[in-house]
């Protein structure tokens, strides 16, 4: 019951969640142009057809939304970041509407209407989701609704759960009993069944769901009890408790019929980072680099004309998981040694510097090219500076959890770069602040640090 209730629910969800694209456009084209884009037969002429448009708005939003959990009914009753995941899920679709408007020239539409849309998804998606939490609770006032539990367990954590069912805001349920397992304490409060006397729960008094909940101490015990609850016709679930600082968190894996359990996942596995900011990536750097082209031509042609040497400089750096890429940048210095340009920083009014780098480095133009490796996957728009891996060698071993910043994908720019830790300055505060990219990462976070990075391009203090 619990499962075909939340799975309904869910189901109903994100129905209403995908409708809301369909229902943002005709209110915004209504509003812009005062024409109904679904009933009008003719619409005025040099009007665009919104079809295309919708179709893909809803197949992206589709997308974002299963990444950022709006359908899930649980968040509907998260104590935070509800807006939040709205947010990101609209930034990702609405990104990637606007980058395929960009290179879509066969049609134009009109700016006002996308940014209309995007606020009415805004409203709706609000709308919505308070209506669902409105339905649920009057479902919860009625007692036919409510899912009926016998808990397996009578000690102070079977206590915990069983207060948590009653009172959680999800659905409606009430406790009809508690089974005592051998030698186990009493703690609840209600009627008790011995495990070998457990009534049939029939004939109108019928329960939903068997719930086990036991301290990690007596897991061993749920094939003891399973025996005696195959007389009740009803599914049974078990409470995990795995002991603090551990979670299920949907981490449960599958490998060839071994059954795993993620105790500490990173940030680079979960979908939302592996798909939406991979897909974001992607189209944000073939738009940049597009449009930056002829910038890019007469970049290569000044450092050609101005000193001798290739135009590109390509370097190892450390990325995900330790991993060694090849980084490519502008070249801005004259050519020395290897060993020299993997071991040592770049200081105030640097000898080797051409001037031509000199500019390059002071309006970070220089990181132009490192987009070829965001498209090669080696590297993300936003995330930790990678560093040479004669300097991880060394900062591994002089600064705690160092190495947690290669638990996700290195970027041409990051939360430290754009507060002022870049270059010669504290490794520890580069750290802290990557640290905390790593533990509040979203994709708003990401379009944040990059609004901050334009921002700031020409007034970096420490690039040279």
């Amino acid at each position: 019951m619990i499962r075909s209730r939340l799975s309904l629910v869910r189901l109903y969800l994100r129905i209403a969640t995908l409708l809301l694209p369909a229902v943002s456009y005709f209110v915004s084209v209504e509003i812009h142009f005062g024409v109904n884009i679904f009933l009008s037969r003719t619409p005025p002429s040099g009007l665009p057809s919104y079809w295309g448009l919708l179709l893909l708005t809803t197949i992206v939003w589709a997308i974002a939304s299963e990444e950022a959990g709006l359908w899930n009914v649980e968040q509907l009753y998260a104590p935070g970041q509800k807006s939040r995941r709205l947010l990101e899920a609209m930034a990702f679709t609405y990104s990637i509407v606007m980058a395929v408007g960009f290179l879509y020239r066969a049609a134009s539409y009109s700016r006002a209407v996308i940014a209309l849309s995007a606020g009415a998804l805004f409203i709706f998606g609000t709308i919505t989701r308070i209506g669902f939490r409105v339905f649920l609770e009057f479902l919860r006032k009625q007692d036919r609704n409510v899912i009926k539990i016998l808990v397996v367990g009578t000690d102070r954590f079977a206590r915990r759960v069983a207060i948590s069912l009653e009172h959680g805001q999800v659905l409606p349920c009430r406790i009809v009993g508690f089974v005592r397992l051998p030698d186990q304490e009493v703690a609840v409060e209600g009627p008790v069944y011995e495990l070998d006397k457990i009534p049939t729960f029939s004939n109108g008094n019928s329960i939903s769901d068997v719930v086990i909940a036991l301290p990690p101490g007596r897991i061993s015990d749920v094939q003891k009890a399973t025996p005696f609850l195959e007389k009740i016709s009803a599914p049974i679930r078990l409470v995990f408790d795995l002991g603090e600082n551990l979670g299920v968190r949907d981490r449960l894996i599958d490998l060839g019929g071994i059954p795993m359990l993620d105790i500490r996942p990173t940030l680079s596995e979960s979908g939302s980072y592996l798909f939406q900011k991979r897909i974001f990536d992607i189209v944000f750097s073939v738009v940049l680099l597009l449009g930056t082209l002829p910038l890019t031509l007469a970049i290569a042609m000044a450092i050609k004309l101005t000193s001798r040497g290739p135009v590109f400089f390509i370097q190892d750096r450390v990325g995900l998981n330790g991993r060694v890429f090849r980084m490519i940048k502008f070249r801005t210095m004259r050519q020395g040694s290897r060993e020299e340009g993997d071991t040592r920083w770049t200081s105030v009014d640097d000898p080797r510097r051409t001037r031509v780098g000199v500019f390059l480095r002071k309006t970070n133009l220089d990181e132009l090219p490192q987009f070829f490796n965001v498209l090669k996957g080696d590297m993300s728009i936003v995330g930790p500076r990678p560093e040479r891996p004669h300097f991880v060698e060394r900062f591994l071993e002089q600064f705690d959890r160092y190495n947690a910043r290669h638990t996700f994908k290195v970027g041409i720019t990051g939360w430290a770069q754009v507060n002022g830790w870049r270059g010669d300055t504290s490794i520890a505060k580069r750290v802290e602040y990557d640290l905390y990219y790593l533990r509040n990462w979203s994709l708003t976070f990401d379009l944040q640090i990059i609004i901050m990075t334009f921002l700031r391009m020409f007034t970096s203090k420490n690039a040279y």
